[in-house]
């Protein structure tokens, strides 16, 4: 076991199993403290590696992340001190690969509930190679002023509280982490603060002692006085008293051990730490009292007196002259976190995403305020997703099935079209699902498959104008633009497209008006007066019978028709259904087992 102090102001840690919030609370008290390095050197993530980021002050810092133990300490080697916050399944395992490491000197193992076999083994080992546990089951310990492990004495506010932002002249140990911090506070209002505080933990078998941290406190020449927190069960507190009666300490004691109360029941009682249960007489905290007492320890009689023996032990070493006054500081202002900030209400920033289509606040998705829970036990279909994520509002039934059809009739126009082919080729160089189907993608446009907008765009504008075919036609042919909508590479006037059909016979059973597609018609009948493959296509049947869907529902003011146009609400719905076929394209290529493509020479037009 060590013999002096453990910590610096320049020591430094590595912390295992990344937990933000103790971090911080480390970083923020390295701040406070005048620190000019961060305290945590690394962070040990297995399996993981990169960096993450904290603040420093006001500054924000990468602390690189590794993977393995030994990788951080070659990394860090002036990092002595390993924080484990590992669970009670791998504490003992990863504590031990820490203590068999030259640069680490001491480990904190926050954990309760190891395995007493396994901390026997860790204890054995530290004590054989001149290291330092402290814990299982701590909250760790800390040096004023210099450094602190983990969430050790809790929130900043309590820190400046006990006022552990600079050094005092009280060496303080107990096994409670959460008594240590009422001990901060009570040491600092009747002393001048603490000089180093450890928790050594509540298990059975602690990996350091009370009397260890005792003797060491004793050997610190800052270190004037020492307090200790002992509680029923165990012998622990036998060590101290023995040395005391050695003479191995030769500065002021004042100690208590809780749990008198225990006589007050009539079975035995588990009290909050594993180790705190009393055994016998010897381990029953009168008992411990009384021969801390009679060893020469300062014991009040009562833990309400704890408070004042202290003060007298600490007044008369100052009196003496043993205690030279504390000069006191100013500690720096933590800058407050944002959120934290933000919910306090002391600011007020700005979104940077503003979004009215769904929210995953709360218990359960909702799709423009509708939950999924709603979406799934009304039975609702894909188009009625799509009219809640698009449109913002549930459509009925017939415009839903109708969003479905378009969905169907989209999905694939075989593999010679060019975003099938893209895809194909894609998929056959052996790249992934999204390259393929991306690939597929960035085809559409005004060529092939980008035409329902301007369909759309164009009939309406030429029916609210009421413009006749022919003016309609002739207009954009003097223009030099071809009618979006119109035309086909296959399809003729005597051998209409099966999907414009189907598309026109479910509109006139279920539209209310179908005014936008019958000029649609009209259009076509002109068009066909001139050359025979100038048929309306299934980009002009969707295009026009959407514009039948948003007027005819009476859900969208003319303004909300017009900005579903120019936006490319309807182009959305090409690209989503077109999506499923080159997705299956993707599939059967790898499924098939395709070889990388390459188009033949006899199919290339070679010209100079």
């Amino acid at each position: 076991m060590a013999t002096g102090q453990l910590f610096s102001k320049t020591t430094q840690a590595l912390f295992y199993n990344y937990k933000q919030l103790p971090i911080q609370r480390m970083l923020d008290f390295d701040f406070l403290s005048g620190r000019e390095t961060p305290s945590v050197a690394g962070i040990i993530n297995p399996g993981a590696e990169g960096f993450q980021k904290l603040f420093f002050g006001q500054e924000e810092i990468a602390i690189p992340v590794h993977s393995t133990i030994e990788a951080a300490c070659a990394a860090h080697p002036t990092a002595d001190v390993f924080i484990n916050f590992a669970s009670f399944r791998s504490a003992a395992s990863s504590s031990m690969s820490a203590l068999k490491q030259p640069t680490i000197k001491v480990v904190a193992i926050i954990a309760e509930g190891v395995p007493e076999a396994d901390s026997k083994q860790l204890i054995a080992y530290a004590r054989s190679n001149n290291k330092v546990v402290i814990g299982p089951a701590t909250v760790g310990g800390i040096q004023a002023g210099a450094f602190k492990i983990g969430d050790t004495a809790g929130t900043i506010d309590n820190i400046i509280q006990c006022k552990l932002y600079r050094p005092g002249s009280v060496g303080f140990v107990s096994k409670s982490g959460g008594m240590s911090n009422e001990l901060y506070n009570t040491i600092a209002r009747v002393t001048d603060g603490i000089y180093e505080g450890i928790a050594i933990g509540g298990d059975v078998f602690p990996g350091s002692t009370l009397s260890d941290h005792v003797l060491r406190f004793n050997n610190i020449p800052q270190v004037k006085m020492m307090v200790v927190l002992g509680e029923l069960g165990g012998r622990d507190e036998y060590s101290l008293v023995e040395a005391l009666k050695q003479g191995k300490i030769n500065k002021p004691v004042v100690a208590w051990v809780s749990g008198t109360c225990a006589r007050l029941f009539k079975s035995e009682v588990q009290f909050g730490h594993a180790g705190a249960k009393s055994g016998g007489e010897m381990e029953s905290a009168q008992a411990k009292n009384q021969a801390l007492k009679d060893a020469g320890a300062v014991v009040p009689s009562s833990y309400e007196a704890f408070e004042s023996s202290i003060k007298e032990t600490f007044d008369k070493l100052a009196q003496d002259g043993k205690i030279a006054p504390v000069k006191e500081v100013t500690p720096p202002q933590i800058p407050e976190d944002l959120n934290t900030a933000i919910k306090s209400g002391k600011v007020r920033a700005p979104t940077h995403v503003i979004s009215t289509i769904s929210d995953d606040r709360g218990e359960e998705p909702c799709y423009a305020g509708v939950p999924m829970s709603s979406i799934v036990e009304q039975g609702f279909g894909v188009g009625d997703v799509i009219s809640l994520l698009w449109f913002k509002r549930s459509l009925p039934r017939y415009c839903s099935r109708f969003i479905e059809i378009c969905i169907m009739l989209c999905a694939d126009h075989g593999p010679c079209v060019s975003g099938a082919h893209n895809t194909i080729v894609t998929a056959r160089a052996g790249k992934d699902l999204v390259s393929s189907l991306v690939s597929g993608l960035l085809t559409i446009g005004p060529r092939f498959g980008g035409a329902i907008d301007d369909a759309a765009r164009y009939f309406k504008d030429a029916y609210d104008r009421n413009l006749t075919p022919y003016e309609f036609v002739e207009g954009m042919k003097k223009k030099g633009i071809r009618v979006p909508g119109i035309g086909h590479r296959i399809k003729r006037g005597d051998n209409r497209d099966k999907r414009v059909e189907l598309l026109q016979r479910y509109a006139r059973e279920n539209f209310p008006s179908v005014k936008y597609m019958e000029y649609a018609v009209q259009v076509e009948t002109y068009t066909l007066s001139k050359a025979n493959n100038l048929v309306l296509n299934v980009d002009g049947a969707i295009g026009s019978l959407f514009l039948d869907l948003l007027a005819g529902s009476g859900m969208f003011t003319k303004q909300e028709i017009d900005e579903i146009v120019e936006i490319g609400y309807l182009n959305g719905l090409f690209v989503l259904a077109r999506s499923i076929g080159l997705i299956g394209h993707t599939f059967d290529q790898k499924r098939l087992k395709q070889p990388l493509y390459r188009h033949p020479w006899e199919d290339v037009l070679y010209t100079k």
